[in-house]
């Protein structure tokens, strides 16, 4: 099987191609060619205005549902949303039922990737259940697969637990990531804590749940590395989903001290903010919450300076049932995986080079992944998408089982033209 993609942009750092437009052919999941012009023939040709080429990317927050809810989502289902959405690679939560605490759950993923176009990468709990009381025998998940520990949608609440989680993973190299959130302060809260909470008659969210966990976080991170000779460059804590521009500050300072952490935002928090709650649409329900136009210019600055590493979906799919109810009622979550480069490329200010790196080579860093590039004789793990293109999202375009979005009839600007993995195109 050959396929040729023809004048191409090149997105790739790594490569000594880098912004140069080129012919690609790939025979048999290799790049066989990459030349001016390549007049071969090819099963398959892809071609079009203003396309560009990267390495395949990489989604870091992504609720599988399967197995335990596979009405909201399976994971035939969840690998064609990600390749529309351009992921060859995606890391899963552990909030499945059963929990993924154990070597036959990193198997169940592992064995479903084998022939599939997109890559799933699970990570597994670091508590039982994810309850946040007891250790899961975290050596045995490393050594089995797991591409990082997380309790997923549950916050590591107690201080101790994750304090000696970062002294457990440390020598395996091991990667911890934590939703930060105070989870009294957050109890019962509906959306962001301010005058648009106020004046809808909802319980709120305070920033202060957020910002309470990061300083915690970041002390113990310290404290954890004190005694530490020789000290490693790849983070140790990542802050997943950060919303608000104190997290990003306090990251910030973090970073130029030198502790080993590292962040990252769900795409669609630069979209939205509290005040477009007025009309209760419950697919504006996430957590963490649309936050206020203060807080995206942070976000956005945070992406700018490099503080903030990675952009994520934060896939959360959720079916009707659990989202055509009263808002306090429902339950939080959006689906993001066929929207997240097109929302964040229309609402994040950054280069679309810049973009990229924040979904490939960032991403591969966190998550210690070899490095890829573009060349010949490289596999083909690629991404072809059109970065100028303006197209309205409809349902026709979800691929999730689950629709919960408050994308659709919004024009976006950059589309997905397809993904290369594994000697397969979608």
């Amino acid at each position: 099987m050959e396929t040729l993609l023809k004048s191409v942009k090149i997105i790739d750092k790594k490569s000594d191609l880098n912004g140069q437009i080129k012919d690609i052919l790939i025979t048999d999941g290799k790049i066989s060619k990459i030349a001016d012009k390549i007049e071969d023939k090819a099963d398959r040709v892809v071609e079009g205005q203003n396309l560009c080429v990267s390495t395949g990317w990489i989604d870091m927050r992504v609720s599988a549902q399967d197995p335990g809810y596979e009405s909201k989502e399976d994971l035939s289902s969840l690998a064609k949303a990600a390749a529309a959405g351009g992921f060859t690679r995606i890391v899963t939560l552990p909030n499945t039922k059963p929990t993924v605490q154990t070597k036959e759950s990193i198997a169940y993923y592992k064995g479903f990737s084998k022939s599939q176009v997109v890559d799933i990468l699970p990570a597994a709990a670091v508590t039982k259940n994810c309850e946040g009381k007891d250790f899961t025998e975290m050596l045995d998940l490393h050594n089995a697969g797991a591409i990082a520990f997380t309790d997923g949608s549950h916050p590591l609440w107690n201080a101790d637990i994750l304090l000696k989680t970062l002294q457990y993973l440390y020598p395996i190299d091991g990667f911890l990531m934590n939703r930060p959130e105070e989870t009294t302060l957050a109890l019962f809260g509906q959306m962001h804590e301010g005058i648009e909470s106020t004046l809808l008659g909802m319980k709120g969210i305070p920033s202060t749940a957020e910002e309470l966990i990061v300083m915690r976080d970041l002390k113990l991170l310290e404290y954890a590395y004190s005694n530490i000779a020789e000290k490693k460059t790849n983070a140790a804590l990542h802050f997943s989903t950060i919303s608000t521009s104190r997290a990003v500050e306090l990251i910030r300072e973090a970073k130029a001290k030198g502790l080993p952490v590292s962040c990252d935002i769900a795409a669609h928090q630069l979209a939205f903010t509290d005040a477009d709650l007025k009309e209760f649409d419950t697919n504006l329900k996430v957590n963490p919450p649309f936050r206020t136009k203060a807080d995206i210019a942070a976000l956005q600055a945070g992406l700018a300076d490099g503080t903030i590493d990675v952009i994520v979906s934060d896939h959360n799919p959720q079916d009707e049932e659990a989202k055509n109810l009263e808002f306090d009622m429902a339950d939080f979550g959006i689906i993001g995986l066929e929207t997240t480069f097109a929302v964040a490329n229309t609402y994040s200010n950054l280069s679309v080079e810049s973009l990229v790196d924040k979904f490939t080579i960032n991403a591969a860093k966190l998550l210690r992944l070899p490095e890829e590039s573009i060349a010949e004789g490289a596999e083909a793990n690629l991404t072809i998408f059109a970065p100028d293109t303006e197209w309205t999202f409809t349902e026709k375009d979800i691929r999730s089982k689950s629709k919960n979005t408050p994308f659709v009839g919004y024009k976006l600007k950059g589309k997905v033209v397809g993904v290369i993995n594994r000697n397969q195109f979608a």
